[in-house]
């Protein structure tokens, strides 16, 4: 399976165009949220992605909720948005959780959640599941540009524990296009740019598409 991971879209329709392009390449499109920008414009980039019909799983990132990417999906009949369950396609399970995890600094408006409700809405993600998390694991792609690492420590115990067989995740622009391992499980911090990803061999597909 193929599949075309991104995220931090922040509004930028020229990247989603990008993305769309590449979508024939893809067997399933995953999207690790942030499509608006500060709770604004979360239609923009999604009304350019839905002219895509290949399966795409999503998460909302910090900067929309849940609900307002659902709403914002209602005419992508081939997206499905994912909050602490999950959905299988082609026999591949996907499991979701949205929003900014720890909480940010960023203030009210920003879709947040604590250590431990994270870790409740984890707690359903089953083995070998393919994990989309806004929030990247503790450790891992989530160095900002000053090097501080701001990553999850319920998104690295989930990994720890339910050993997935990818996860992709965002958040962390400074992080963006990298991946490193936790145990033999590859984290993803896609970027809005995205990449192309093999699941069967556990790399990126390098190609000029």
């Amino acid at each position: 399976m193929r599949l075309l991971l991104f995220s931090d879209l922040h509004r930028d329709t020229g990247a989603a165009r990008r993305l769309v392009e590449r979508a024939d390449a893809a067997d399933v499109i995953v999207g690790a949220g942030d499509f608006a920008t500060v709770r604004r414009g979360v239609d923009d980039c999604i009304e350019v992605l839905q002219a895509i019909g290949k399966p795409a799983v999503l998460v909302a990132g910090n900067n929309e909720t849940t609900d307002e990417l659902r709403s914002a999906c209602r005419h992508w009949p081939s997206a499905i948005v994912l909050h602490g369950d999950g959905t299988t396609i082609a026999g591949v399970p996907f499991f979701g959780l949205g929003g900014g995890v720890p909480v940010t600094p960023f203030g009210s408006w920003s879709h947040d959640f604590t250590e431990e409700q994270a870790e409740a809405l984890l707690a359903a993600c089953p083995p070998r599941a393919v994990l989309i998390a806004h929030s990247p694991p503790r450790g891992v792609v989530d160095r900002d540009s000053s090097g501080r690492s701001l990553g999850s420590v319920a998104v690295r115990a989930a990994i720890e524990r339910s050993a997935p067989r990818l996860v992709v995740c965002g958040h962390i622009h400074a992080s963006g296009g990298q991946f490193e391992l936790v145990g033999q499980t590859p984290v993803v911090n896609a970027g809005p740019a995205g990449c192309l990803w093999d699941l069967e061999a556990q790399e990126p597909i390098l190609s000029s598409q």
